[in-house]
């Protein structure tokens, strides 16, 4: 993946930040609030915030069943909703399914798709790099089935070791599942390559793309993979909902994975027949303001421009890395070229509580912790890191609010 096109037109920050109240607030003792933990969830502009305080306060009414006019316009917003999310990832609705998040997308592939299949000795390939919700599901169903879990490294500077990885895809390998952007590293794999690759040698493919999809592009038909999924909170939108995009002939060919109401045909004592993708996997009453929510936060992001946003967040990375560089005792991990704008860091010497701690008295938000890569912070022989991470509202006076209170917690804790 190259880094963006340095002739994108510049975003209009100061007008962008006007969209977010939250970023408007002050914390302790009157400091400037730098929001820097857009990996974990990012804030909501105010045209999300309008569409779901709209349906709430006039369409609130349950989808599909009902005949009454909120009913109909609520199952109409929600049905406009997985059109907008499906273009907007280069796919079609029939074969987009709505699920709480990429967690619930990534376990329902593994146990409605992956688990009827496997068989003892078959292989699921993953990277050092994995977030925990594309590890551990898994890594449940090899346990059920006495499959094993083969893992291919990642490099000292945080990039894939993608030689390992192609030798990994053996004869028994059933799937190849792997982040798009890691949520540590800021690491951005190659997945074209990856999905062309596992193809070639027979292998599915799922791509967990949680971090990718509010700063690249997706055009999930011409990638030619076979399941990608992602969470609508990183994305500018609520939390609670994600999307699990497939290929229609896998669902068309998995069975339910939860069972009730809105994912059958018929229903009686003696059988149930279900209902055609992508109703046969969202039983129950659907979180539809979250649907309604995340296509509202396409469309704002989709104006200001994923080209442009990247642009503007490799800008900000390039000025935070550069700001911070003669810090004595940090350390970066992940320097991977055409990164993210994420940068996990420690200071020798220094618990990652403690440095989160002392930056967010200065009014700066950071992750701390092991960030759901437990394997990963292994690798590198550690046990958790803070974590900076950048979005489309972030801006220079944030790169230096945090260049400055991180200078300052080194001192106080050198």
């Amino acid at each position: 993946m190259n880094a963006p096109d340095t002739l994108t037109a510049p975003i209009d920050v100061a007008a962008v930040r006007t969209q977010f109240p939250v970023l408007a607030q002050r914390v302790h003792e009157d400091k400037r609030l730098a929001y820097l933990d857009n990996a974990a969830t990012t804030q909501k502009p105010e045209a999300v915030l309008k569409v779901i305080d709209g349906y709430y306060r006039f369409d609130n009414s349950n989808v599909h069943r009902g005949v009454h006019a909120l009913a109909a316009r609520a199952t109409q917003a929600y049905e406009d909703a997985r059109a907008t999310i499906a273009r907007f990832c280069g796919h079609t609705p029939e074969a987009t399914v709505f699920t709480r998040g990429t967690t619930e997308a990534i376990n329902l592939v593994a146990y409605s798709y992956l688990l009827p299949k496997l068989e003892a000795g078959d292989e699921i390939l993953l990277t050092e790099m994995e977030h925990h919700a594309n590890i551990v599901p898994w890594q449940l169903v090899a346990e059920r089935t006495g499959a094993k879990i083969v893992v291919a490294p990642v490099r000292d500077d945080g990039s894939l070791d993608i030689d390992t990885w192609r030798e990994r895809l053996g004869p028994r390998t059933r799937m190849a599942a792997f982040v798009h952007v890691s949520n540590t590293l800021g690491t951005v794999n190659p997945i074209a390559e990856m999905v062309e690759m596992a193809r070639a040698a027979g292998v599915l493919t799922l791509i967990d793309g949680a971090q990718a999809v509010a700063h690249i592009p997706l055009n999930f038909h011409d990638l030619g993979a076979d399941f990608y999924s992602f969470s609508s909170h990183k994305l500018y939108g609520p939390t609670g909902f994600g999307v699990l995009l497939a290929k229609p002939e896998h669902l068309d060919a998995m069975p339910p994975w939860q069972g009730g109401g809105d994912m059958i045909d018929t229903v009686s004592f003696e059988g149930t027949t279900f209902a055609e993708p992508p109703a046969r996997f969202e039983a129950g009453t659907p979180h539809i303001a979250g649907a309604i929510g995340c296509a509202a936060a396409i469309d704002w992001v989709s104006g200001v421009g994923l080209d442009a946003a990247r642009a503007h967040e490799t800008h900000l990375l390039e000025q935070t890395m550069s700001a911070i560089a003669d810090i004595p005792g940090l350390r970066v991990l992940g320097t991977a070229p055409d990164k993210a704008a994420i940068i996990a860091f420690n200071l020798d010497g220094a618990h990652a509580s403690d440095i989160s701690s002392l930056l967010d008295m200065q009014g700066v938000a950071v992750r701390v912790g092991h960030h759901c890569t437990m394997p990963l912070h292994s690798r590198f022989g550690l046990t958790g890191s803070a974590r900076a991470s950048f979005a489309i509202y972030n801006d220079d006076e944030d790169v230096a609010q945090f260049a400055a209170a991180l200078r300052k917690a080194a001192k106080m804790l050198g």
